[in-house]
């Protein structure tokens, strides 16, 4: 199998001009590389007791459920505002031009779980960042953070500093 990053296509002007927009779908629909990206992705974080898989809105939730599955635990979506249905909790954090807010039930995690978080990309960090404070807002303890795609140029690894974090491809 080629090396993961050839099954990313990159599309310019996506959805804005200047923005080069990382397309996963031939990754995805490759079930050899797709297979390995989750191989991958759990690697360094098998052994670490894993109860809770925190996957981001909406690719994240691509990644988080086969590896909540391999490693034997629970799934917790990261929703945008007004998408879950029962009580939640939420953070609301700063963007470029105004703010986000993501949101999960209030009963998804707890102190005693063990959380990975999981999301597709890393870019300028504020959506896992935010999902990092929802998180240890419940006391919850968070063993990693992985992503598919590291943007490094952007430094978004700064908002979520002291946590191991594995990428797999860095552009």
């Amino acid at each position: 199998m080629n090396e993961l990053e050839s099954y990313i296509r990159n599309i310019p002007d996506f959805p804005k001009p200047g923005i080069q927009f990382k397309d996963i779908t031939p990754l995805l629909a490759n079930p050899e590389a797709f297979s390995e990206a989750i191989r991958r992705m759990i690697n360094p974080f098998e052994q670490q007791s894993i109860t809770k898989v925190l996957g981001i809105e909406a690719r994240g939730f691509l990644f988080a459920a086969p590896i909540a599955m391999h490693v034997n635990a629970g799934i917790v979506p990261l929703r945008k505002p007004g998408k879950l249905p029962y009580s939640i909790i939420s953070h609301t954090y700063d963007l470029e031009y105004g703010t986000d807010t993501i949101e999960m039930h209030q009963d998804a995690i707890s102190g005693d779980d063990r959380i990975l978080i999981v999301d597709d990309l890393l870019a300028t960090g504020g959506t896992v960042g935010a999902a990092v404070k929802l998180a240890e807002s419940t006391g919850a303890t968070i063993v990693g953070i992985a992503f598919l795609i590291e943007l490094e140029f952007l430094n978004g690894r700064k908002k979520i500093n002291g946590y191991p974090v594995h990428s797999l491809v860095k552009f």
